[in-house]
């Protein structure tokens, strides 16, 4: 069943700007999501993803990082907060300023989505698929309970690493390598 309000993406980023508290996000077709908030082990691990991402882009400066609070516009229309994100300079570059103040008008080169216990794994699979759909290079559905991650890529079937203490991000960001130790359970 379709959304019966159908919001532009000034409308939406409106709504957002308004509800402050509220995480939401749109789908391809047009239906609004709201997002649980994190629990507090989810949060911490979120937060530990985020700072190894931008520790490596402050060294490799080609591009930008942003975190789950930042939304962007697919090419399907859809409006997405991936829980850490990498855009290349060069791409932003063609951006204006209202662009970029704005939800940006473009897909991630790279992705990360952390499961949380409010999450539903196929969902999760969907939205990944949905970025690489948009023109994302790599993306990572990392599942902490099941020391999983799920790799995307275009045109590559999904691959599964399980129990990986190390996971590189090569050859698309260089010399990234997230410690997947940060993030598995702690014993």
């Amino acid at each position: 069943m379709g959304s019966a309000l159908r919001l532009s993406d000034a409308e939406l980023l409106e709504l957002c700007r308004r509800n402050p508290e509220l995480r939401i996000e749109r789908t391809a077709e047009g239906d609004l999501i709201v997002m649980s908030p994190a629990g507090g082990e989810s949060a911490r691990r979120n937060a530990r993803l985020v700072a190894a991402l931008v520790n490596w882009a402050d060294e490799d400066s080609t591009g930008l990082v942003y975190d789950s609070s930042g939304g962007f516009i697919l090419p399907n229309g859809a409006m997405r907060s991936p829980d850490a994100a990498w855009v290349r300079k060069a791409r932003l570059s063609g951006l204006s300023e209202e662009q970029r103040e704005g939800f940006l008008p473009l897909c991630p080169d790279f992705v990360i989505e952390l499961w949380s216990p409010s999450d539903a794994l196929g969902d999760l699979r969907a939205k990944m698929e949905s970025y690489v759909a948009g023109g994302a290079q790599l993306g990572w559905l990392i599942d902490p309970g099941e020391r999983r991650v799920y790799v995307y890529r275009p045109g590559a079937e999904v691959e599964v690493l399980e129990n990986h203490r190390k996971l590189a991000a090569s050859p698309d960001l260089p010399g990234f390598v997230l410690d997947l130790e940060l993030i598995w359970p702690r014993a």
